[in-house]
């Protein structure tokens, strides 16, 4: 316990550090982890803006949502001076919000495994789960997030993306704790703030329909049509508060900005991706080079990717939703029209829950150095091209390229170990042919 505690001090005091020296304003001006969408800079100005009664959303400069725009000028005026311990105050509480989605998810595993382990091979005991392996699993959820480049630097440039991850933890803590409206609440908020998180709706669905008491055992199941009529019950609770919940901000923002013009600036802005400021993802270096009449059609292109892959997952991964989930987050960080690294380090926090599937990994080395690599060399290669001129677009181009792609391997090698363990776990670890061991045939 102490440890823990010990985790917090330590990572709050780095980033109150770090928020005091000169390099916070170095951290704040990388494009890595402010974009046109969280920079706390552009906050600022929609705020003084407001105060002078010029129209926020007529300018195409601010695309902060009205709440935020309120939120901001409440923190401004009153919070000032205070500001970067309100920023490493919530990182802290987001933390303490992932070790509850850690703590549930670990409790639910062990459960799951008490039920279902009279389907498992008799040779698959080594690969049961242990409570102190889970338990273990909490510590480095919670490290993994205090002590995350990405995270801290985006604590340290008070970015909006602080507020996202905190209202994301929640939504997942809220889910793993079965509180169906409150996840439709929280799922509301973070979708209303920058859209994408609206996919999580599947995987609370899936996950809120299954039952998680110790007493259900395999034996005692509901049947199919059953489990239909729950999910049928959970996602109408769900979708009600997640459209009340959204159809009140609407409104509320509406009376805030004096309209409905928001709407384009704020998820027109998204969805169109006008402005082209490098940074961690896709949209800013395809769309300098595309021709202006293919533009519409490969934006369409790149949008549908946040999505397109949440019925295939939703469909191989109905009995682990939480693994969906988490995929989710990945998939739409990297397809994202404007990511920035703390929606790196929201999900990457989430990884050591499923520290048990470390051994079926075969990508983590390459994955590993692609993330150093990358992460060293994307502000070298930024500062050869803007500063120096010794360089051009492509070269940091090829960097962010080539840390969305350790980012699609790092998912795709989580899924494919969590599809062996399964196997291995109902069939063995030993293939077997006509009760013969199986070899590989090279002739």
């Amino acid at each position: 316990m102490f440890g823990v505690w010990l985790l917090y001090i330590i990572g709050g005091a780095l980033r109150l550090w770090l928020s005091s020296t000169s390099w916070a304003n170095s951290i704040t001006s990388r494009g890595e982890v402010s974009t046109p969408l969280n920079a706390w800079k552009i906050v600022e100005e929609g705020v003084f803006l407001h105060n002078q009664d010029v129209p926020v959303y007529s300018g195409g400069v601010f695309h902060e949502t009205p709440l935020c725009l309120l939120f901001g000028g409440f923190l401004v005026r009153s919070w000032g001076a205070y500001l970067p311990v309100l920023f490493v105050v919530l990182d802290l509480m987001t933390a303490a919000l992932l070790s509850a989605v850690a703590t549930s998810f670990s409790r639910q595993l062990l459960i799951r495994q008490k039920n279902e382990v009279n389907s498992y091979s008799t040779d698959a005991e080594k690969l049961l789960l242990k409570s102190s392996f889970l338990n273990s699993s909490i510590i480095y959820v919670v490290a993994a997030y205090l002590f995350s480049p990405y995270t801290i630097a985006s604590c340290v440039a008070k970015t909006t993306t602080v507020f996202s991850n905190f209202i994301i933890a929640a939504a997942l803590a809220s889910m793993l704790k079965g509180q169906i409206v409150l996840f439709g609440i929280c799922t509301a908020i973070a979708s209303y703030q920058s859209l994408y998180p609206v996919c999580l709706l599947v995987a609370g669905a899936l996950h809120l329909a299954q039952p998680h008491n110790e007493d259900k055992t395999q034996e005692s199941k509901t049947s199919e049509n059953l489990d239909k009529t729950e999910l049928y019950a959970v996602s109408c609770r769900l979708l009600s508060s997640f459209a009340v919940t959204l159809g009140v901000l609407f409104v509320v923002s509406a009376e805030i900005a004096g309209g409905w013009d928001f709407l384009e600036a704020t998820y027109g802005f998204i969805l169109s991706a006008p402005d082209l400021t490098p940074n961690i993802g896709l949209f800013w270096y395809f769309f300098t080079e595309m021709f202006e009449h293919f533009r519409l059609f490969f934006l369409a292109t790149f949008q549908i990717n946040a999505f397109v892959y949440l019925l295939p997952l939703s469909i191989k991964l109905r009995k682990d939703p939480v693994l969906l989930a988490a995929s989710l987050l990945a998939l739409t960080t990297v397809f994202k029209s404007y990511p920035a690294l703390g929606d790196v380090g929201l999900y990457l926090a989430l990884l050591p829950m499923w520290r048990h599937l470390y051994p079926f990994m075969r990508q983590t080395f390459m994955v590993g150095c692609m993330f150093v690599a990358t992460s060293v060399l994307g502000p070298i290669m930024y500062n050869l091209w803007i500063f120096n001129g010794s360089a051009n677009a492509n070269f940091y181009f090829a960097v962010t390229l080539a840390f969305n792609t350790a980012q699609i391997f790092l998912v795709t090698d989580l899924l494919f170990a969590h599809v062996k363990r399964e196997y291995h776990l109902r069939n063995g670890s030993k293939m077997e042919v006509d009760g013969m061991p199986a070899r590989l045939m090279l002739e």
